[in-house]
C-alpha cells in the first residue's frame, strides 16, 4: 500500500526545496542518531525542518504501510465499527491519521500528539492537498506523551512506533493511560525486531490483565504462543521512487518494512481460524502454512486434491486472516 495521491503529492513539494544529497545526508544521520539510542534521551531527535523533511522522505512511506495493514486488519475483524474520533499519539509528521482515514473516511474529528515542533510543522502543511476535512482541520497538540497531557476518550487511539523511543520506566504508565482514552479500539505498532515484539506481547499480556479483548493481529486472547527464541512480526513491500532509491543509497525498485502491532479493543472482534505468520511455501502440489490459530502455533499443509482449499491458500498472504 502506498501513500495516497494527495499526500504524496504534498511530500514531494516539500523535498523539492532541499537537494538530494543534502536530505541524503540528513536521513543517514537521523538513522544512525535513531540507533544508537538518542531519542531516549529525550532531547529533541528532529532538531530542524530540513532534518524533518528527511525523515519523511525516508521514512514515512513505510510508516504508512504499516499502519495502514494494522488498521485493516482491524477492519475486518470489526466491519462494523464506523468510529467518527481519532487519537494519534507520538502522531510524527501524521502519517498514522492518513492511513486511518483510508480506511475509515468517516472519520470526523483527529487530535495528534506531537512532541517535536518541526514535525508539527511539516505535517500541517502535508495535508494542503487533503481532501477531507477531518485532515484539514485537524488538531495538532505540541506535548512530550512522558509528561504531562489530557485528552478525551476517542474511538480509537494509535501509537505507531512510539512504545521502543520512551525511557523503559514509562512504558507501562503511558500504555494504561492510552487505555484510559480509548473509546473503542487502541492500536500499538512497533519495529518488527526481537525488541519490538517484546514491548507488544508485554502490553497485551498488561492489558489483557486489564479487561481488554485481542482484535488483531491474535486470533484468540490465551497466552502469546510465541516460542522465546522467535518473535511474530509482518511485512509490508512498498515501491522506492527514484529519489527514495538515492536518498537510501539502495538499487532495489523496493523495500520490505517490518513490524510487530497489535489491538486491544473494548468491543470483541469477529473469531476467526487463524493467521498466516509466515510466508506461505508454495511447493509442487501442496501449500505449507505456518499459522497462530486458538490452539497454538502449527504447521498446515493444503494438497492440491483439495480443490477448494488449494485455491483458497494460493491467494493467501503473510498475514492473512484465515476462517477456514
Amino acid at each position: 500500500m502506498e501513500p495516497p495521491f494527495g499526500l504524496s503529492t504534498a511530500i514531494e513539494e516539500q523535498l523539492a526545496f532541499l537537494p538530494v544529497k543534502k536530505l541524503a545526508a540528513l536521513a543517514s544521520k537521523l538513522s544512525e542518531d535513531y540507533r544508537s539510542g538518542k531519542i531516549l534521551g529525550r532531547e529533541p531527535y528532529i532538531c530542524t525542518y530540513e532534518e524533518a523533511l528527511a525523515y519523511v522522505a525516508f521514512r514515512l512511506p513505510a510508516t504508512f504501510a504499516a499502519a495502514y495493514f494494522a488498521l485493516s486488519q482491524v477492519k475486518e475483524r470489526l466491519p462494523a465499527l464506523s468510529p467518527k474520533t481519532l487519537l494519534d499519539v507520538g502522531a510524527g509528521p501524521g502519517t498514522a491519521m492518513w492511513a486511518a482515514t483510508m480506511v475509515w473516511p468517516e472519520l470526523e474529528h483527529i487530535t495528534l500528539i506531537e512532541r517535536e515542533q518541526n514535525m508539527i510543522d511539516i505535517g500541517k502543511k502535508l495535508v494542503k492537498y487533503a481532501s477531507l476535512p477531518s485532515i484539514r482541520q485537524a488538531e495538532w497538540m505540541k506535548v512530550d506523551v512522558v509528561g504531562e497531557w489530557n485528552a478525551p476518550q476517542h474511538d480509537v487511539v494509535i501509537a505507531s512506533y512510539v512504545l521502543n523511543e520512551l525511557p523503559p520506566q514509562s512504558i507501562e504508565s503511558f500504555v494504561l493511560r492510552l487505555w484510559e482514552r480509548t473509546g473503542s479500539i487502541l492500536i500499538f505498532i512497533e519495529p518488527g525486531t526481537p525488541a519490538g515484539f517484546s514491548l507488544i506481547r508485554h502490553i497485551r499480556e498488561r492489558l489483557l490483565a486489564q479487561g481488554a479483548s485481542i482484535v488483531a493481529p491474535c486470533p484468540h486472547g490465551n497466552f502469546c504462543p510465541v516460542p522465546e527464541n522467535d518473535w511474530c512480526h509482518f511485512s509490508q513491500r512498498l515501491s522506492r521512487t527514484r529519489l527514495h532509491r538515492q536518498i537510501k543509497g539502495g538499487t532495489l525498485s523496493y523495500e520490505d518494512e517490518k513490524f510487530s502491532f497489535v489491538c486491544l479493543s473494548r468491543i470483541p472482534g469477529s473469531d476467526i481460524k487463524g493467521i498466516v505468520v509466515r510466508h506461505p511455501q508454495i511447493r509442487k502440489g501442496h501449500i505449507d502454512l505456518k499459522l497462530c490459530t486458538p490452539q497454538g502455533i502449527v504447521n498446515v499443509t493444503i494438497t492440491r486434491k483439495d480443490k477448494e482449499r488449494f485455491k483458497e491458500a494460493r491467494k493467501l498472504d503473510w498475514g492473512s486472516i484465515v476462517y477456514w
